[in-house]
């Protein structure tokens, strides 16, 4: 595994493929590993000839109250395992390789970054957009791997690939869970072990939800106050919200159908986790 630090290095690498008319996926990541983005790196490894992933902890999606500087940082650990998974070209730039000092141009994502998340998280999603956007023109990939745990955050990249005409498909990877139902984040090693046990009410609400709409209830409003009656039950996880949405546009939907996005964010402690779904 080849691994970069500077955007002219890594840009070099990744032509050099290309050049060999080899396919190109890549992985971006802010590190702290878990199998969740291992199995992205298996769905690149399965369709593309060189795999590149990226490690960037980015400044610029975390609000000034959020927790960039206690975001778990593993480089060595991770480059080991990425090494194990077979992953072809690794960039592992600096904060000052990606935003030059005196940066000042951003990609704006209008008002699907207000939606879901962006409801809390003010420039959350112009942070992730410029990121990518800059990732993905150094990188130049054919297909760029996300997770559906990132629910918002894939709708937004979606929609910035489309309005800004960039060359790459966006694969969307089923979310990766603990055998008890618990979605693996990075930000699960913050949790103690009975804020671990609270945090399972994220997916048993989201179970709850899929069971009534597989029983013919198609009503937003009745599925939203079930899930707020399971939340309830654990009054130390601190509800953000729960939406049904349609998974595109992220906008409210009063009738649920095939597909439609049912998401749930919470604070368990102080450590903040997302989960979601989409109907069946």
């Amino acid at each position: 595994m080849q691994t970069h630090a500077t955007i002219a290095a890594m840009r070099t690498a990744c032509r050099a493929a290309k050049r060999e008319n080899k396919s190109l996926g890549f992985v971006p990541t802010m590190g702290a590993l878990h199998e969740g983005h291992l199995s992205l790196m298996h769905a690149a490894k399965k369709e593309c000839d060189v795999v590149a992933a990226s490690i960037f902890v980015n400044p610029t999606q975390f609000g000034p109250n959020e927790d960039y500087s206690k975001y778990p940082r593993t480089l060595e650990r991770d480059a080991a395992m990425l090494q194990q998974e077979g992953v072809d070209l690794l960039f592992t730039p600096t904060v000052d390789e990606m935003y030059p000092n005196g940066a000042t141009t951003f990609v704006e994502v209008g008002s699907l970054g207000e939606r879901l998340c962006g409801r809390f998280r003010p420039g959350h999603f112009r942070g992730v957009a410029t990121i990518v956007s800059k990732l993905f023109h150094i990188i130049e990939p054919d297909v760029a791997y996300f997770g559906q745990k990132d629910a918002a955050q894939c709708a937004v990249i979606k929609r910035m690939v489309r309005d800004l005409d960039m060359p790459v498909r966006i694969a969307v990877c089923p979310i990766t869970r603990e055998a008890d139902g618990l979605a693996m984040s990075s930000r699960n090693a913050y949790l103690t072990s009975v804020q671990r046990t609270q945090a399972l009410v994220l997916s048993r609400v989201l179970q709850r939800v899929q069971e009534l709409f597989s029983h013919g209830d198609k009503d937003s409003a009745k599925l939203i106050t079930a899930a707020n009656s399971i939340f309830a039950t654990e009054p130390a996880v601190h509800l953000e919200y729960v939406e049904i949405v349609d998974a595109g546009s992220l906008e409210p939907i009063q009738t649920t159908a095939k597909g439609t996005l049912v998401a749930v964010a919470a604070k368990v402690g102080g450590t903040r986790l997302i989960d979601n779904l989409l109907l069946s």
